[in-house]
């Protein structure tokens, strides 16, 4: 008998939950670095009825899928925007996910992202959540590669507890870090950055649909000016930043959360 591992698929997407509707609003969720889709099990059951939700597993889950880094990560994106039926019609992605998202829709303004998924249609409106975001290149300095750099372990600790819904304790906390940053590497740390440095370059002002912006007042890994800076370039977009609010608003405040997605939703042109 083979002991051999068969190797996890890179991008997985699968149906969380049906909606009440005979005509579905399809919403793809997309998880941020060294996280995964159950970071957004708190909001699924909070969303509108009316929605038809697919959660994504993208290859910088966890520690990583090897050999992520190789690729570009619109083609990431694609892959699971591909894999609804149809497409969806709302995009919703978080931290890492936002500037993966963004990428993948400069490439085409419609909101398909050049994706040749059979029948895709285009988005009709995207939620970003505690997006990574400098509008200008003399945004980024020596400063921002050290904080981001020196606390890459702080915000792998951020993501490990939001996935398990409490704290670590403090004595762990460090150690697990570390392992789960040695596995990702420097090769995952240069294109997480790497993806955070391209976002002047993305078009926002071509990207018409409705956008809703959320980010948490003491996010200390997206902060909120980043998510007002983004907001400011386009064209058609709304900013709510919650109160008493960390990296991860849909699992810290996930009532709040759900209550101005769902306002944002329910408003979405037809």
């Amino acid at each position: 008998m083979s002991t051999d591992r068969i190797a996890p698929a890179p991008v997985g997407v699968r149906c969380v939950r049906q909606a009440s509707a005979p005509d579905p609003l399809r919403v793809l969720l997309l998880h941020g670095l060294c996280s995964g889709a159950d970071v957004w099990d708190a909001f699924v059951p909070l969303a509108d009825p009316r929605c038809e939700i697919w959660a994504a597993e993208l290859p910088w889950r966890g520690t990583g899928i090897k050999g992520w880094t190789t690729r570009p990560v619109e083609e990431w994106v694609d892959k699971a925007v591909e894999a609804v039926p149809g497409g969806p019609d709302v995009l919703v992605a978080h931290s890492f996910g936002t500037n993966c998202a963004l990428t993948w829709l400069d490439r085409d303004a419609t909101g398909t992202g050049g994706s040749s998924a059979a029948g895709a249609r285009p988005l009709r409106g995207v939620v970003l959540v505690s997006p990574l975001y400098r509008a200008v290149p003399e945004d980024f300095d020596w400063e921002t590669i050290a904080y981001y750099f020196n606390n890459f372990d702080r915000i792998l600790v951020a993501g490990m507890q939001a996935r398990l819904g409490r704290r670590l304790a403090e004595e762990h906390q460090q150690a697990i870090a570390l392992k789960v940053r040695d596995f990702m590497g420097p090769y995952g740390w240069l294109r997480f950055f790497d993806t955070y440095l391209r976002m002047p370059a993305v078009r926002t002002e071509r990207l018409e649909m409705p956008f809703l912006v959320v980010g948490g007042a003491s996010d200390r890994v997206a902060f909120p000016s980043d998510a007002e800076a983004l907001a400011r370039t386009l064209p058609d977009a709304s900013v709510r930043i919650l109160p008493h609010t960390e990296h991860f608003p849909m699992v810290s405040s996930a009532k709040s959360f759900a209550e101005v997605t769902n306002a944002f939703l329910h408003d979405l042109p037809a």
